[in-house]
């Protein structure tokens, strides 16, 4: 689907603006987003979870139970990396919340091991698949801020998932890169008709500029608070999101998305919010492979909360949800947003931790399946089932809807998460006992994999 983050920036001049760099995912892939493995976590512990689903503009409150200024959260699940302004806001209309709650202090790394983890900024983008939508020479200056951090992880995040996918495939991804005339840009990776992947596309998002009025009077009527000057509010925004459609039914679709969205406001002090997750698609239900993609994901989960996976995977479970089918999308994963405590550098680990699943969770599926054999009746119920996830996308992904009824977004990218093909019988149900019903049982009732 697709899925779409802000970042905000401190910007009262084109200057400034640039200075920020951010941006923000619009590629709300089908519903929520490519990770891989790249930046070493730092693990913390976190004292317990103050998890909160929220609606109608109803107000966050912290463990303490004051008030948090801070707390629009946005519950699209991906949008495409292209309309990544237009995604996020799109999730205003209905949104959620997640605090993450007070963590104990995490201890200091080495030295040594900081250094490696971040390294030479031009020596980790030559690894890229495209050249950085921010400037290189602007990236080295600002190193340690979050804007930098993270559209460095989304960068490796789609190098590494990208590469990985080729090596698979044995084809290559074509890499566009656009600009956003208002500010920033994008990369987008597609790869279509390949000997494994029908269409796989894995997109990078990073924009800046300025909140519309329209959309800070749909951030304001959900309680948020934002004070902007002479009217205008600055804002950075970026993520990565990738959909990948293999051509074997027996290798399932996967969704990922992760993203950052920064707010400036008149006194300088910025609102920021991380959020993201990864689900999973499958045509014909395989047990073992549910159990590695969600104990993979319950994993990085558990290294900061021990009830981060089953709270997220509630919420993959609502989010991904065919209301007018009564069946979820999928077997689900994680999904969450507005995450925005206890602090920035805490919450962008945990980021890290979930960006890292991306290949370890889905490549081995992959390669288990690689020469499966099927039959062409197989085949049609893989097409009836990407039947139903264009049906998600279009139907319910705020992300696309709101890409595709605004002026100016770019289309293509809002789309990437469609499949190549599908397919739409008249009131096709499958045979009792058979394969295709037992994956329409689990659709309608969510099993626990883990």
């Amino acid at each position: 689907m697709a899925s779409i983050v802000l970042l905000s920036v401190k910007q009262t001049a084109q200057t400034k603006a640039k200075r920020c760099l951010g941006s923000r995912l619009k590629g709300l892939a089908g519903a929520g987003g490519p990770s891989a493995t790249f930046l070493p976590e730092r693990e913390w512990l976190s004292k317990g979870l103050n998890l909160r689903f929220m609606s109608h503009g109803t107000a966050g409150r912290s463990a303490a139970g004051t008030t948090r200024r801070g707390a629009l959260a946005f519950s699209g699940a991906a949008a495409v990396a292209a309309a990544a302004v237009v995604g996020f806001l799109a999730n205003a209309n209905h949104f959620q919340r997640a605090e993450m709650a007070t963590t104990i202090p995490q201890k200091a790394k080495k030295k040594k091991e900081e250094e490696e983890e971040e390294g030479d900024i031009a020596q980790r983008c030559r690894g890229f698949m495209s050249v950085p939508v921010t400037d290189i020479s602007v990236l080295e200056k600002r190193k340690d801020e979050m804007s930098t951090k993270m559209e460095m992880l989304i960068m490796e995040t789609q190098a590494e998932f990208c590469k990985a996918l080729e090596e698979v495939d044995g084809g290559t991804f074509k890499v566009d890169k656009w600009q956003r005339k208002e500010g920033g840009g994008g990369i987008s990776c597609v790869m279509q008709d390949g000997k494994v992947f029908e269409k796989a596309g894995v997109n990078v998002s990073v924009v800046f500029g300025y909140l519309t009025e329209e959309a800070a009077k749909q951030m304001r009527s959900r309680g948020k608070v934002l004070k902007g000057k002479d009217g205008k509010l600055p804002f950075c925004a970026m993520g990565v999101s990738s959909v990948i459609h293999p051509k074997n039914p027996h290798i399932p679709t996967v969704h990922f998305n992760y993203r950052y969205f920064e707010i400036e406001e008149e006194d300088g002090s910025k609102q920021w919010w991380f959020g993201g997750g990864t689900d999973l698609t499958p045509v014909y239900i395989d047990r073992e492979d549910a159990f590695l993609f969600h104990n993979t994901l319950k994993e990085a989960c558990d290294k900061h909360h021990p009830k981060y996976y089953a709270d997220f995977k509630k919420w993959c479970d609502r989010y991904f949800y065919v209301r007018h089918r009564g069946e979820t999308r999928g077997i689900g994963g994680i999904f969450f947003d507005d995450l925005d405590s206890p602090n920035q550098e805490e919450v962008f680990n945990f980021i890290k931790s979930c960006a890292r699943t991306v290949v370890p969770c889905y490549l081995p599926i992959v390669k288990k399946h690689l020469n499966d054999s099927f039959t062409q009746e197989e085949k049609d119920w893989q097409q009836v089932r990407r039947g139903r996830y264009v049906e998600f996308n279009l139907v319910y992904d705020r992300g696309v809807k709101f890409g595709l009824a605004t002026p100016g977004s770019r289309i293509e990218s809002i789309l990437m998460s469609l499949p190549l093909t599908a397919r739409w019988e008249y009131m096709h149900e499958p045979g009792k006992g058979s394969r295709e019903a037992e994956m329409l049982e689990v659709l309608r009732n969510p099993k626990e994999w883990v």
